[in-house]
């Protein structure tokens, strides 16, 4: 019995019908030159938010009232800081 023969798929017909048609260009990511400065701030923010709240977190009001929110506060500036420097390329 002969074999039958493979069938083609649709994009190699279609290849076939338009072979001018060349692959879009893929353009990189837009201008990401802001993330540094914006990483370093954010980060420095969250340990200097740390720093404040352990030296003289018991003498600014709004600190005392925090409590320990503080840490996540500054925590969570740092976290966003690393979060940030994902997007540096």
């Amino acid at each position: 019995m002969p074999e039958s023969k493979p069938r083609k798929s649709v994009a190699m017909r279609k290849r076939k019908t338009n072979p001018e048609a060349k692959p879009q260009k893929v353009k990189g990511p837009a201008n990401r030159r802001w993330v540094p400065p914006v990483f370093i701030t954010v980060g420095l923010l969250g340990v200097a938010w740390l720093v404040t709240y352990y030296v003289a977190g018991q003498y600014i009001p709004f600190m005392t009232e925090l409590g320990n929110w503080n840490i996540l506060i500054g925590m969570g500036g740092m976290a966003a800081a690393f979060g940030i420097a994902t997007l540096w390329t």
